[in-house]
């Protein structure tokens, strides 16, 4: 059902589940049904006690004499799916989380600033408060960059990697239309970098799903 070897690891499987339900998912135009096979597979093959009774059942002789793989290539198998998955972990705890933390303290207090800045952009207490936050935003939206490629993103996460890398090019272009707009008081700036921070909101939100399919 997923079209993956009897030997596939779990870092194989998961890819391939994920690809699959894309593929096939109703609001792609894909099959409902179809849909509900993939998860009843994935159930079976993505729990490691369900999936060694399913292939126990499937090799019911060799499983009651033990037998062992006649080579060492399912077991390599077995044992890089694993390493990939020790690999996403590392990058997960390593790399986004530290990086998701960062982002959250540049998009969650933008509002508050920008309710405070609005009380009269004029004035300039109220303008030198809200061009700090851009510097602090942008100090740490450096030591988000140093951390998105002190490691590159595995191999099976590559799509959430570059969702990761278009939140963080979002804020990145809204902190520099935010900047703009301090400098020369042009209202299109403010509202272009203030649109481009509730994408990337919207992003990280979106971020946070996939994260939690990936540790399916």
């Amino acid at each position: 059902m997923l079209g993956v070897g009897a030997d596939a690891g779990s870092a194989e499987i998961k890819a391939a589940y994920r690809a699959l339900v894309k593929r096939h998912h109703p609001d792609a135009g894909g099959d409902a049904q179809r849909i509900l096979a993939l998860n009843a597979a994935w159930e079976v093959l993505g729990d490691a006690e369900r999936r060694r009774r399913y292939d126990a059942s499937r090799r019911p002789a060799a499983a009651a004499a033990g037998a062992r793989p006649a080579t060492g290539r399912p077991a390599a198998r077995r044992s890089s799916g694993a390493a990939s998955d020790a690999q996403l972990i590392a990058w997960l705890q390593q790399v986004y989380a530290p990086i998701d933390r960062l982002l959250a303290q540049v998009i969650n207090p933008f509002p508050a600033q920008l309710r405070a800045l609005s009380a009269d952009p004029y004035d300039d207490r109220l303008m030198e408060a809200f061009c700090g936050f851009l510097e602090e935003s942008q100090a740490r939206m450096r030591k988000v960059e140093t951390l998105y490629q002190a490691q590159a993103c595995p191999a099976v996460a590559r799509g959430f990697g570059l969702s990761l890398y278009h939140c963080l090019a979002q804020v990145q272009d809204s902190l520099a239309e935010l900047e703009r707009y301090t400098m020369g008081y042009v209202d299109s700036y403010l509202h272009d970098g203030r649109e481009m921070l509730l994408e990337a909101r919207r992003r990280r939100a979106r971020l946070h799903e996939e994260r939690r399919r990936l540790e399916l």
